[in-house]
C-alpha cells in the first residue's frame, strides 16, 4: 500500500470562516505555520494539510470543482463542502501566493484527471470515500469576502473541528451486502487512509526532529557569535585604556610651553639689557650676537613646539573622535549581542515547548 508524501509546502497564517456569521474570519494559528499539499498514492486523491504543533488546522482533501480565489495581494481562500467550511490563508508575499494558487490549479487538475480515469476504469471506486461526489461541492462559485489584516489577528489558537460526513452503519437486513467485494475494497480503503495518516504523522515527527538538530546548530553558531562579541567588546575596552596616556602627554606639553614662553621673556629682557651696553664694549656685542643666536634658536624652537601642540591637539580631537565612534560602535555591539540573546531566549522558548509537546 501506498502513502501520503508531500509534493510542496509553504508557509502562511491559517484562517477559518466564523460558522456562525459566515462573513468573519477566525485565526486558527497563531503565526505563521507550514501548510503543504500531499498526495496519496493509494486512493489517487490530493489534500491540503497544515498542523499547528500536533493539532490539524487543515484537511482538506482537492476536488475538481474546488476553486482558490485571491481576494487581496497577499489573501486567498477556498471552500471545503465536506468540513463545511471556507479556509483563508495569508501570506507574507505576493509571490508566495501566487505559487500556491499555480500548485492548487496544478494538483486540482491531476485530481480531475484521475477521477475521470477511476470512473472509466471501476464504476464502484467512484463511490468509494476517497472521491469527491459533485453534489458534495457548493453549487455556486465562491463569494470572495475581505481578507482580515495581519494587525488584526488576536492571537487565538481555536480552531473550527472538522465536522466528519455521517456515516450509515449496515442493519442486520443488509448482513450479506457488507461482505460484498465493494465493501471489501471499502474497508481496504480505509485502512490505507489509516495508514496514510500514520505515514504522515511519521513524517511530521521526523521533520520535528530534524528542526530539533537544525535549532541546536543555530544556538551553537549563536553562542560563537556571542563568545566573539565579548571578546571584540574586551579589545575595545583595552584601546580606551590609552586616552588618559595622551590627555597625560598633552599637559606635558602644555606644561613645557608655559615653561619656554617664560624663558623667552627672560631672554628678551635680558636682550635689551645687552642692548643697552652694546654701544660700550666689543664683548658686549659678541654676548649680543651669541644672545640673538641663542633667541633664535629658541625661537625656532618654540616653532617646533608649536607645531607639536599642534600635532598633539589633532591627535587628541582624532582620539576624542575615535572614543566616539569606540562608543558608538560599543553600544552597536551591546545592541546586537542584546538581540542575540533575545533570539536565543526565544529559540530556548521555542525548544522548550516543542520538548512539551513532543512529550
Amino acid at each position: 500500500l501506498g502513502v501520503e508524501q508531500p509534493i510542496y509546502s509553504t508557509r502562511a497564517h491559517v484562517f477559518q470562516i466564523d460558522p456562525s456569521t459566515k462573513k468573519n474570519w477566525l485565526p486558527t494559528s497563531k503565526h505563521a505555520v507550514t501548510v503543504s499539499f500531499f498526495y496519496d498514492s493509494t486512493r489517487n486523491v490530493y489534500r491540503i494539510i497544515s498542523l499547528d504543533g500536533t493539532k490539524a488546522i487543515i484537511n482538506s482533501t482537492i476536488s475538481p470543482n474546488m476553486t482558490f480565489t485571491k481576494t487581496s495581494q497577499k489573501f486567498g481562500q477556498w471552500a471545503d463542502s465536506r468540513a463545511n467550511t471556507v479556509y483563508g490563508l495569508g501570506f507574507s508575499t505576493e509571490h508566495h501566493l501566487a505559487k500556491f494558487a499555480e500548485k492548487f490549479a496544478e494538483y486540482k487538475e491531476a485530481a480531475r484527471q484521475a477521477k475521470e480515469k477511476s470512473q472509466d476504469g471501476k464504476m464502484e471506486l467512484a463511490n468509494s470515500p476517497s472521491q469527491e461526489s459533485p453534489a458534495g461541492e457548493l453549487a455556486s462559485p465562491l463569494t470572495p469576502m475581505t481578507p482580515p489584516t495581519m494587525e488584526n489577528i488576536n492571537g487565538t489558537d481555536e480552531a473550527c473541528e472538522i465536522t466528519p460526513e455521517p456515516r450509515c452503519e449496515p442493519s442486520h437486513n443488509a448482513l450479506s451486502f457488507t461482505h460484498s467485494p465493494t465493501m471489501t475494497k471499502h474497508w481496504e480503503a480505509e485502512l490505507a487512509a489509516l495508514k496514510g495518516n500514520n505515514a504522515k504523522l511519521t513524517t511530521a515527527l521526523l521533520e520535528s526532529t530534524a528542526n530539533v538538530k537544525q535549532w541546536k546548530q543555530q544556538l551553537s553558531a549563536y553562542q560563537e557569535e556571542a563568545e566573539r562579541l565579548h571578546k571584540r567588546v574586551t579589545e575595545l575596552e583595552c584601546q580606551s585604556t590609552q586616552i588618559p596616556v595622551i590627555k597625560s602627554q598633552k599637559t606635558e606639553l602644555n606644561q613645557t610651553i608655559e615653561e619656554l614662553e617664560n624663558t623667552l621673556k627672560a631672554k628678551e629682557e635680558e636682550m635689551e639689557q645687552l642692548k643697552d651696553q652694546v654701544e660700550n664694549t666689543n664683548e658686549l656685542l659678541e654676548q649680543r650676537d651669541s644672545l640673538s643666536q641663542k633667541l633664535h634658536d629658541t625661537e625656532l624652537h618654540g616653532r617646533v613646539l608649536e607645531e607639536q601642540l599642534l600635532g598633539a591637539e589633532q591627535r587628541l580631537e582624532e582620539s576624542q573622535e575615535e572614543q566616539e565612534n569606540f562608543k558608538k560602535s560599543l553600544r552597536s555591539l551591546l545592541e546586537l549581542l542584546d538581540g542575540k540573546i533575545f533570539e536565543l531566549t526565544e529559540l530556548r522558548d521555542s525548544l522548550a515547548k516543542l520538548m512539551e509537546e513532543g512529550s
